[in-house]
């Protein structure tokens, strides 16, 4: 039996997920697809179009035998944390044999070997690394440097890769690539979990991650988002696969999306205006002063774009600071955000979705798996497991909020994270 792990937010299911799904599929054999997708907030620290059941029935529909969910504490986390996190549940289940994901290289040979340099941290590329981050640099920038320059400049690398390896490595900007990033960080995850999941890499095709032009059938889900946040949904037809394109509209004739970040402009600006300081600097990536950044700017500015730019800064990104917005809104502190990366990470296998093959793996993996899985999420809500049960009661508020984005009242309701049903199909 051959299970294929993907790592996914399909935000939405688009031609492209559909044409990279097909292909790991073909190049790793696999009997059966397993997708741990984000929930109803995603990694650029923004909500996701539509809902993560509707996401998930998109998946089911196009492929995907079981879809889990990726906890919201690592769906809107750094690429480091988010690629751990899914990887780690991936490793957990016990079955799956290999993970395959898109990046601009298609190459995994650099990727890995800058994953491995990431892995070690040599003495010599920490000293670079130190040299970028006390020049005003964001870390992202920094690391990029300090690799290639360690790459560069190391005797043991040039013993190791031919100098055209080198150089073709640095050519292709490995490091300036989204999918790449990403890439890499699955990579560090297998290694450092010690995994037997065999990795494997497919070219991306057509465009870039963050292309926000439609360019015909395969278009990047930004460009698609785009055009849904502009209300022109039709635009976009030839671009996601016919069922997934039925049930977002379904989802949007009920008044359940498009949920965007804007729709949370008032509660972000009441949260950020209410708690003090002190209260920010305890949320995560707050250092060097910048609790009185956010503070001045939630003070001075007038809507949630504005807000965003007064905060950002030459090291501070704008997904950097989207993240931490959001973490502020859904109260994830940085303690506990430390307590459950010291304590394994994930606590459960929380399953949104599956077919009838779907119901099959599931049978194995509850034979194999070494953490709880969760059908049924009320089944838990009382658990013995202080961090589970903290996990758990984290997603349900963070549903919560979310449906507050929904433009119809009628759906605004709480504690639909524990009365909606997974997913059969």
């Amino acid at each position: 039996m051959t299970v294929l792990g993907m790592v996914t937010e399909y935000n939405p299911f688009h031609n492209g997920h559909l044409l990279h799904l097909q292909k790991s599929q073909k190049i790793t054999s696999a009997d059966y697809t397993i997708a741990i997708m984000s929930g109803n907030f995603v990694q650029r620290g923004e909500p996701a179009i539509v809902n993560k059941w509707a996401r998930a029935s998109m998946a089911l529909s196009s492929g995907v035998d079981l879809v889990i969910e990726l906890p919201v504490i690592y769906a809107t986390a750094s690429a480091e944390f988010f690629a751990w996190a899914a990887v780690k549940l991936l490793d957990s289940l016990g079955i799956v044999n290999s993970i395959c994901f898109g990046s601009e290289t298609g190459d995994l040979a650099p990727l890995n070997t800058i994953a491995e340099i990431l892995v070690d941290e040599p003495d010599k590329y920490k000293e670079y690394l130190k040299q970028y981050l006390g020049s005003g640099l964001s870390f992202p920038t920094s690391r990029e440097k300090a690799i290639y320059r360690y790459i560069q400049l190391n005797d043991n690398c040039h013993s190791l890769y031919e100098d055209k390896f080198i150089n073709n490595l640095i050519s292709k900007d490995t490091l300036g690539c989204s999918n790449n990033i990403l890439g890499i960080e699955y990579l560090k995850a297998l290694k450092r979990l010690n995994s037997n999941i065999v990795p494997f890499t497919i070219k991306r095709q057509t465009n870039l991650y963050n292309e926000e032009k439609l360019t015909g059938t395969i278009s990047s889900a930004t460009a698609i988002r785009k055009y849904i946040k502009q209300s022109d949904s039709q635009s976009i037809n030839y671009a996601l696969p016919l069922k997934s394109m039925d049930i977002m509209e379904q989802e949007f004739q009920k008044g359940k999306g498009p949920v965007l970040m804007n729709s949370f402009e008032s509660i972000i600006f009441a949260v950020l205006r209410k708690i003090s300081t002190d209260t920010i600097k305890k949320y995560p990536n707050i250092n060097e002063g910048l609790e009185n950044r956010i503070k001045k700017a939630a003070n001075i500015s007038g809507n949630l774009e504005e807000l965003i730019d007064n905060i950002c800064t030459k090291r501070y990104t704008r997904t950097r600071v989207q993240r931490i917005i959001l973490s502020i809104l859904l109260d994830i502190t940085d303690e506990e955000f430390q307590c459950f990366n010291t304590h394994g990470g994930p606590q459960y296998i929380r399953v949104l979705g599956f077919n009838e093959k779907g119901r099959e793996l599931l049978s194995k993996i509850n034979k194999a798996a070494n953490l709880p899985v969760i059908i049924k999420t009320s089944n838990f809500s009382n658990s013995n497991n202080l961090l589970l049960k903290r996990m758990l009661e984290l997603e349900a508020l963070t549903t919560d909020i979310y449906v507050l984005g929904y433009k119809n009242p009628g759906f605004r309701y709480s504690g639909q994270e524990y009365t909606e049903n997974v997913i059969i199909m």
